[in-house]
């Protein structure tokens, strides 16, 4: 599976040991040579270990991928979306 850059990666790969499924990270260093080789060759790549985890490292990182967004009314009248806390506007904390 790609990943759009390493953070993301490691990110994902750690996660899915975290819930049991041996998995690691490839092709981390290949973004040096992006322009000799073609971009999308040279993306990161969490390869899961064994054959029968595939499936549910998929799913997992589906999940990840489409976690819903927080929305919230800030006590200033600002709607505030996203991962936010605290309101972009005012400062105020989330509720």
């Amino acid at each position: 599976m790609q990943a759009p850059n390493i953070a993301i990666a490691a990110m994902w790969a750690d996660t899915l040991r975290q819930a049991g499924i041996e998995a690691s990270v490839q092709r981390q260093f290949l973004s040096s040579v992006a322009g000799e080789l073609p971009p999308d060759q040279c993306l990161p790549e969490i390869w899961v270990t064994h054959d029968e985890q595939l499936e549910p490292a998929r799913a997992l990182l589906r999940q990840l991928q489409h976690l819903p967004q927080r929305r919230w009314q800030c006590e200033c009248g600002e709607l505030v979306e996203g991962g936010f806390e605290s309101c972009w506007n005012c400062g105020r904390p989330m509720p």
